[in-house]
């Protein structure tokens, strides 16, 4: 099940805009109960209330604002003057409960508005910070994509490249250094396997050639008696054995690497060459041998990739029935290699890109060095390929190789 989640970027920003609403929202809850608590008390002077009362006079005043309210809610009066007439304490008390109302309801409109106020100013305010929690989160992501770049930049084609992250010694700054030691022991590693590859070959193979040149020399001379003959032939065969299995694991180990060579290759013009190259040895095996395609480009090593399609043309040939065919076919960025041959189990096809494994049951030449398709699947991997086989249902194989269409030249 593919789960579709939120950019670290997104998820940064929605947690700095929550945050930033959260803050906003308790701001304004603080500053309305402060606000509500300040208008619940009576801010206005009973005396200069009843003052306003016309026909009454005030001779003495009244030090402070007026008293509470009691329990019930109703306003306490002033002092009554003892000169007041009925009627005049009657005004004085409901000029009192008036100036009470009008304070309750000045109240109730000043916090009703600051809510809807303060909810749109919240409002546009959480807009701009979410915008300004975006910019940020880009600013502070921005050295992790730099590292993802030169990853991927390295994972292609250069160990030699560093991050070089410039800054404080921060933690993004700690894992681009370690980033760059690990490349940097990545490479020396990749070079130690270089080198040693590049001396294996001169001391394996300087070995081997001597041995042949010697048992040529020895079967050249005249008349040399049968059991010489025989026995120099076996050798011979058995050092030839022996070159083969270490051309190949040359190659595999080299194809393991990465690409030192990148250059445009046709591979249905080399695909072509070498199935021109393999039809005698097909005729002579009684395989019919078909091609068909148009150009396929590639980016990559062109002694590598010609390898590569020499092992399947060889292994498609090598391993089939008489009367057999071998279909090789160009498309798009795809070669692909179908032969028949043994039936196949589907469980057995993993096997078949193991060093050195053969399927059970499997006919073919014995003297293979049992790596033609290790390094095949070497080669698609090294170039950023994929190579696929599937069995076919009346026996034998179809082996795909597809590689990245490579950008077009200007």
């Amino acid at each position: 099940m593919t789960t579709h989640r939120l950019t670290i970027r997104a998820r940064l920003t929605t947690l700095y805009g929550g945050l930033f609403l959260l803050v906003g929202a308790a701001l304004l809850g603080i500053t309305y109960l402060l606000l509500a608590s300040a208008l619940s008390n009576p801010s206005f002077g009973r005396t200069a209330v009843v003052a306003a009362i016309p026909g009454i006079e005030i001779t003495a005043v009244e030090s402070g604002v007026a008293q509470p309210s009691d329990d019930a809610g109703v306003a306490q009066p002033t002092t009554p003057d003892p000169n007041w007439t009925p009627e005049q304490r009657q005004q004085a008390e409901k000029t009192i409960r008036l100036a009470e109302t009008l304070q309750e309801q000045f109240r109730q409109q000043t916090l009703t508005s600051l809510l809807r106020q303060g909810a749109l100013a919240l409002a546009g305010v959480g807009v701009i910070g979410v915008w300004l929690g975006w910019l940020a989160a880009g600013r502070t992501l921005r050295p992790l994509q730099e590292i993802t770049a030169t990853a991927r930049r390295v994972a292609e084609s250069n160990l030699h490249e560093r991050i070089g992250l410039s800054g404080p010694q921060d933690e993004l700054r700690q894992l681009a250094d370690t980033f760059d030691d690990m490349l940097a022991r990545l490479d020396a590693a990749f070079g130690a396997q270089r080198r040693f590859v590049a001396n294996a070959s001169h001391e394996l193979r300087t070995p081997l050639t001597i041995n042949r040149t010697l048992i040529e020399v020895a079967l050249s001379h005249p008349d040399p008696p049968p059991e010489l003959r025989r026995l120099g032939t076996a050798l011979l065969a058995m050092n030839a054995r022996h070159e083969k299995l270490i051309e190949g694991l040359l190659v595999l180990a080299g194809s393991e690497q990465r690409l030192t060579t990148r250059d445009r290759v046709d591979l249905a013009e080399v695909t072509g060459r070498l199935v021109d190259a393999a039809r005698p040895g097909a005729v002579a095996a009684g395989v019919d041998l078909r091609f068909s395609g148009a150009p396929v480009q590639a980016i990559g090593d062109p002694v590598l990739l010609e390898r590569a399609v020499q092992n399947l043309l060889q292994n498609a040939i090598a391993y089939n029935v008489p009367d057999g065919d071998v279909t090789v076919t160009c498309a798009g960025s795809v070669v692909t290699v179908a032969n028949t041959g043994p039936v196949v189990a589907a469980d057995e096809i993993p096997g078949l890109f193991e060093p050195f494994h053969r399927l059970s049951g499997r006919t073919g030449p014995v003297d293979g060095s049992g790596l033609g398709l290790s390094i095949v699947r070497s080669v698609v991997t090294a170039h950023g390929g994929e190579i696929t086989a599937e069995p076919r249902p009346a026996g034998g194989l179809r082996i795909s190789l597809r590689f990245p269409v490579p950008p077009r030249s200007r």
